[in-house]
């Protein structure tokens, strides 16, 4: 079904935007900034607003600045409205924060990370394509089915146990939980949410991904710096496609050894996927042991329960984890 008639709302700042979105005087107001999910909603029919909130440009010079967050200079901050690209081509995250830097640049095309922002991103819809379609009535819009679960379930979730059986699309929110991120928010009773606790599973509210409440907007992103990280993205082709499985890996080296390590995997799960069985395996091993590297690595499927037609990302997620681990590690 198209989507009708909408109100353009520019808001000012983002507390203006979260007032129009309490306020009562729409029935489904949406926020945008890149927009880029909104219009493929707009085009499949899967939304029906009657109100665009327009965020882009309410956060000032601030809502698209990245630099270091405090005099300290151990934590990275981003705005909402950077964009991937902006994430990407970033000195400072290039060089102290490598896994979120490659994340941003992984995702998409040139053109949309031109154009896709921090929390959009992390705030995008599943692309189980049943969802995306709108003559499949299934449990991610209120039916009674998770059709994938007998389906075609290539793409779908090996961890997690259903019933919904997504995985969680964000390319940046992999590293923010292994940086142990936050975002921060407006319209709010809450200041922020840490990254861990940003994403929800099916089983919490099969029509949702996130915990935001009504009104509460992401303002900045925060993450510890994190200059041993790696990312590793498993695709079928390298250009425009998402990800099969991915991984980053955060280390702190002691000499030649790891000290510690936080390790998270995407496209696995419906929200980003921590993997402290690899971590805590990972503890103390020499960067050269290749033996106790892989050991550690092949860890990663703990715990995982395939699909008819997934099981191969048994075999992809543990080489993607141990590329990140090589990453990290130099």
């Amino acid at each position: 079904m198209a989507s009708g008639p909408f109100a353009i709302v520019r808001a000012r700042s983002y507390e203006d935007a979260a007032q129009v979105v309490r306020g009562g005087s729409y029935r489904l107001p949406v926020l945008k900034a890149g927009g880029m999910d909104v219009v493929d909603h707009l085009k499949e029919g899967l939304l029906d607003p009657d109100a665009l909130v327009n965020i882009k440009g309410a956060g000032g010079t601030r809502g698209r600045a990245i630099d270091w967050d405090g005099p300290a200079r151990d934590r990275i901050r981003i705005g909402a409205e950077a964009t991937l690209s902006d994430i990407a081509s970033s000195a400072l995250v290039r060089e102290h924060a490598p896994a979120m830097a490659h994340a941003a640049e992984s995702a998409a095309t040139p053109q949309v990370r031109n154009v896709a922002t921090a929390a959009g991103n992390l705030l995008q819809r599943p692309r189980c394509w049943y969802y995306r379609n709108q003559q499949f009535h299934c449990l991610k819009k209120g039916g009674s089915t998770c059709y994938a679960a007998e389906g075609e379930n290539k793409y779908h979730a090996i961890f997690g146990g259903g019933p919904c059986h997504i995985v969680h699309p964000s390319n940046i929110a992999v590293p923010l939980v292994a940086m142990n991120g936050e975002a921060r928010l407006v319209g709010g009773e809450r200041a922020s949410v840490s990254a861990a606790n940003l994403f929800h599973m099916p089983r919490t509210d099969l029509l949702t991904e996130h915990t935001l409440g009504a009104g509460e907007v992401i303002s900045e992103i925060v993450f510890d710096v994190a200059p041993r990280s790696g990312f590793e993205a498993v695709k079928e082709k390298q250009s425009f496609d998402w990800p099969l499985v991915f991984a980053v890996a955060a280390l702190k080296m002691d000499g030649d050894r790891i000290g510690e390590a936080r390790i998270c995997a995407g496209a696995v799960a419906p929200t980003p996927w921590p993997l402290p069985q690899v971590a805590e395996a990972l503890q103390g091993v020499r960067a050269g042991d290749r033996a106790a590297l892989d050991a550690a690595c092949a860890r990663a499927t703990e715990g995982a329960d395939p699909m008819s037609q997934n099981r191969y990302k048994l075999r992809l997620l543990p080489v993607a984890v141990r590329r990140a681990v090589e990453r990290a590690i130099g």
